[in-house]
């Protein structure tokens, strides 16, 4: 049995359709990234599975358990870090976490022990006494983790957990995902960071105005798009003439911006030769020149037409799930 279970998943606010027929699924220990650009439907999906929103259509099951019909037997199983913690900021972060393992049905003994215990390991213990509002963004991100954590949940849900956060803090709450999916744990990640999907995921899911648009493991993904492609930057005033000539020797890639030219080949770096000439002969200056193997964001490429930091339109107004 799956640890995530979803079919023809939808949510739609009035007329716009925020998700639109999701299915996936993803086994127990595995961890899943959800890869998408702000507003995509990262967060609305993750609001219906973990029983905080309500289902338009489709269905979706956590542990087996219907996120609908059995929203308590899900919130058993569950961690859930949104994007936007609840944090107060007048606690310390040791009673936060106290706090966190009462409705949970720890004894006071118990809560206080898995407390320190959680602190000690998302390396907070230091800044327990602390009030939470002196805190930095990666410190609430992992005493918000910590806080997921109290009941030993057997699926976590991570909502963007590392957006924002300078890179240093980017790696810990990396290894702090890695050693949970190592002692069992399934977790559903939402990112838009490819390489955050690229280094935790076993598989990753890629969603696009609301809709999923490829689902593999990454290095499925990018093998199933292929061919390297060189990254050119030619001189002021000649991307439109680039293009054309690389466009008789490959097949052009949209543009990060102005000035650089993409084309697809089939050889790799045995190509650039025959790219190199083609230009020179028609005149064009290259004033700089990478061959880039497939990344996720050439397969987000090859789904969407767009790069993944193009941003949609945010998800819009909610509506609660009975408790």
């Amino acid at each position: 049995m799956p640890a995530i279970a979803v079919a023809g998943l939808e949510r739609a606010f009035g007329d716009f359709k925020a998700v639109q027929g999701i299915d996936l699924e993803v086994g127990e220990g595995k961890i899943y990234g959800f890869l998408g650009p702000n507003g995509a439907g990262k967060t609305t999906t993750v609001r219906m599975l973990t029983t905080l929103l309500l289902p338009t259509g489709g269905a979706a099951s956590v542990s087996g358990h219907d996120v609908v019909a059995e929203a308590r037997q899900v919130r058993a199983t569950i961690g859930v870090a949104l994007q936007e913690a609840a944090l107060d900021p007048l606690m310390t972060g040791r009673e936060l976490i106290r706090l966190q393992a009462t409705p949970q049905g720890l004894p006071p003994a118990a809560g206080r022990k898995r407390a320190d215990a959680l602190l000690e390991r998302v390396d907070l213990a230091a800044a327990a006494d602390r009030r939470v509002g002196a805190y930095s963004g990666g410190m609430k991100r992992r005493l918000d983790l910590a806080a997921a954590l109290v009941h030993e949940p057997r699926v976590l849900f991570l909502d963007e957990p590392t957006t924002g956060l300078d890179p240093v803090s980017r790696k810990t709450i990396w290894e702090e995902v890695r050693a949970l999916n190592d002692d069992g744990t399934t977790v559903f990640l939402t990112t838009q960071y490819l390489e955050e999907a690229d280094q935790l995921a076993d598989n990753v899911g890629i969603i696009d105005s609301g809709r999923l648009v490829a689902e593999g493991t990454p290095e499925e993904l990018k093998t199933e798009i292929g061919h390297p492609h060189v990254e050119l930057i030619v001189g002021e005033g000649a991307v439109a003439e680039a293009e054309r000539v690389c466009g008789e020797l490959g097949r052009l890639l949209p543009p990060k911006d102005g000035k650089r030219v993409l084309v697809e080949v089939e050889n790799g770096s045995a190509d650039i030769p025959r790219v190199v000439r083609a230009l020179d002969e028609a005149g064009i200056e290259v004033e700089g020149l990478e061959l880039v193997r497939p990344t996720l964001d050439d397969v987000f490429v090859a789904k969407t037409g767009h790069h993944l930091e193009g941003e949609e339109r945010e998800d819009a107004g909610e509506e609660r799930a009975p408790a």
